[in-house]
């Protein structure tokens, strides 16, 4: 029996049920924010199958086989990220709440534009939207390179089909169920990535290194963190932890919050939970760059997880039935399910995003009815997914993808910081816009550099100089203002 094909169909049966009773809600709220009436549980589990989710977990796989524990840094990051979140979660879930507010770039939007100035507004609303959609493809299209690492060993198939096969299941689904059929899924997701961890990830880990032994058999550099520079693991903390704030599948979740409690609480128990998951992914990759023969490219590392599982699956007997081919169809399926967790979060954010934010949601004369954006955003994540999978076929390196999608996010912290702490930042417009576009045209350069010539400069920290220079523009920016302000009024 293809044991593989079973745990599949079992899992798209219980997808499918979960999604349909979705398809019918006449309740855009529902859809968007599921009513902003969601507890706990489902919260955490939803943001940590997302942060910790198949393009993630598979991403430190192959972060760690080539650079060790540098990969663990981003999970420090986010722990100290989550902790700033923890402190402004509860005033943007009221915020949200009360200016019917349904996303990160929304906010943005809401605090630097007016109806008195229709053209910044669409000038601003594009900006934000438009490098937020950037920096979501590169994640999305993270989670269908992994996916198709998967799909192309499990059913012998080339790297092409099987990243078209990953995107389109993402790609309708997600369509089909909005935010609230993704929490629910989530859910599930998230326990299939506990399950496997328990029984395949860390009893692996510590018989491959002989209980974490062998790891002193690596490169100092990739044992002290510093094998992406010792530029990148400090920018990690000062810079990367910061981009929690800012980043739109977290805003999504806190402005679904039932309540300011539930927002803190979230955003603190997220925080605590994903950590060991970033220390474990990573011990995955440097075990199989110990007992790998050969090294792969960067092109090849993506296929960490499945070379990891498949060898294991020798240590899976039952009363002496080889139970190995139903642990291997069952770990694949999972990580399947949690590639799946993070690109539906992804994909159905940016097409909320485009739909409602793109054009300076709430400044326009006449809103979309109801019927009319449940149909354009499905339109739009149809779009955005196969534009998500073009990236994924021509650019198929996971890590560059992961890393250059979660640390461009950081260029909007001096930006939304400002807005939390200041409640009139409107008269700041222009100076929020200078320090958006500056920052982004710095890191696509510096990205664009590294990767031609990685010699000469890393891709990876092209996020640090565009943070730096966001945060000086917009203060600069603030001073001037206020200097004209001064000026004007005497």
């Amino acid at each position: 029996m293809n044991w593989l094909l079973f745990w599949i169909i079992i899992y798209l049966v219980l997808i499918v049920v979960l999604s349909l009773r979705h398809i019918r809600t006449s309740d855009l709220e529902q859809y968007l924010v599921n009513n902003r009436n969601t507890k706990t549980l489902p919260l955490v589990f939803t943001v940590l199958a997302t942060f910790v989710g198949g393009g993630t977990s598979i991403g430190l796989m192959a972060m760690g086989y080539e650079s060790g524990f540098a990969a663990v840094g981003i999970g420090i990051a986010y722990v100290i990220g989550f902790g700033i979140m923890f402190f402004f979660a509860g005033k943007i879930r009221t915020y949200g709440a009360t200016h019917k507010i349904y996303s990160f770039p929304h906010f943005l939007n809401h605090k630097y534009t007016s109806l008195e100035n229709p053209e910044f507004a669409r000038v601003f609303s594009a900006t934000v939207s438009g490098v937020n959609i950037f920096i979501f493809f590169f994640l999305l299209a993270a989670q269908f390179v992994a996916m198709a690492s998967l799909l192309k060993f499990s059913f012998e198939i080339g790297y092409t089909p099987a990243v078209i096969i990953s995107a389109l299941i993402v790609i309708l689904y997600t369509a089909i169920a909005g935010l609230s059929g993704v929490i629910l899924t989530d859910m599930i997701q998230f326990a299939a990535i506990v399950v496997m961890i328990v029984l395949i990830f860390i009893p692996g880990i510590l018989r491959d290194t002989v209980m974490l032994e062998r790891l002193s058999e690596l490169p100092d550099n990739m044992l002290n963190g510093t094998a992406l520079g010792v530029e990148f693991l400090i920018a990690l903390p000062l810079f990367l932890s910061w981009s929690v704030l800012v980043r739109m599948d977290i805003w999504q979740r806190v402005l679904a919050a039932k309540s300011e409690k539930v927002a803190k609480r979230v955003s603190l128990l997220s925080g605590l939970g994903m950590l060991p998951f970033y220390f474990i992914f990573p011990l995955v990759g440097m075990a199989m760059r110990l007992v790998l023969d050969e090294n792969l490219g960067s092109h090849q590392s993506a296929d960490i997880a499945y070379l990891f599982i498949s060898r294991h699956l020798e240590d899976f007997t039952l009363s002496g039935f080889d139970v190995g081919p139903v642990v291997l169809g069952f770990a694949v399926v999972g990580l399947l399910s949690a590639l799946m967790s993070s690109g539906d979060s992804f994909l159905n954010i940016i097409s909320i995003s485009a739909v409602k934010d793109f054009a300076g949601w709430g400044k326009r004369k006449k809103e979309l009815s109801q019927k009319k954006s449940y149909r354009v955003i499905r339109i739009t994540t149809i779009i955005f997914g196969i534009i998500a999978l073009f990236m994924a076929l021509v650019f198929p390196y996971i890590v560059d993808l992961m890393v250059v999608g979660i640390s461009t996010i950081a260029l909007f912290v001096p930006i939304t910081f400002l807005a939390l702490i200041k409640d009139d930042v409107y008269r700041y417009r222009r100076a929020a816009l200078a320090s958006i576009l500056s920052a982004f045209v710095v890191n696509v350069a510096l990205f664009s550099w590294g990767t031609l010539r990685p010699e000469q400069f890393s891709a990876k920290s092209s996020f640090i100089p565009a943070f730096i220079l966001a945060a000086m523009v917009l203060i600069v920016g603030v001073a001037l203002t206020k200097k004209t302000r001064n000026l004007q009024n005497h």
